[in-house]
């Protein structure tokens, strides 16, 4: 029963190393420790399944899709610039900001401030609880 063109002798597979062969024979399987296998399963799920042909329909609408039944259609501009009003509005805007930012505060002159309204002092609170 050899099929054509192989041998069914030791003569055929590769020669072990002694000292190696001596470590084989000695090993304990007493030595390993316990292990959980894991199995993990590379099949896809229903949802992958369902999502990839709801992918390949709509790429398969977009191949097949027929641009001669398209309609022509006129495009109409629309100027979304703002009227003379709202420009002249702006430009004060941006100078009345422009002279906040360069205000010169040197040309200020020092101002003494003079308390207008002072605090009423003991006798004259004593005075208008007496009347």
């Amino acid at each position: 029963m050899e099929a054509a063109g192989q041998e069914n002798s030791a003569t055929a597979y590769p020669r072990v190393k002694p000292d190696f062969k001596s470590e084989l024979e000695s090993f304990r399987t007493e030595t390993l420790s316990k292990a959980d296998t894991q199995e993990k399963n590379c099949l896809p799920t229903a949802a992958d399944v369902q999502s990839e042909k709801a992918q390949r329909s709509v790429i398969e609408g977009i191949e097949g899709f027929d641009a001669s039944r398209l309609k022509h259609a006129e495009t109409k501009e629309k100027n979304p610039l703002p009227d003379a009003e709202a420009i002249q509005a702006e430009k004060g805007v941006q100078r009345f900001i422009a002279g906040i930012e360069q205000f010169d505060t040197s040309r200020l002159k020092h101002a003494e401030t003079q308390e207008k309204n002072p605090l009423p002092t003991r006798e004259t609170i004593e005075e208008e609880k007496r009347a």
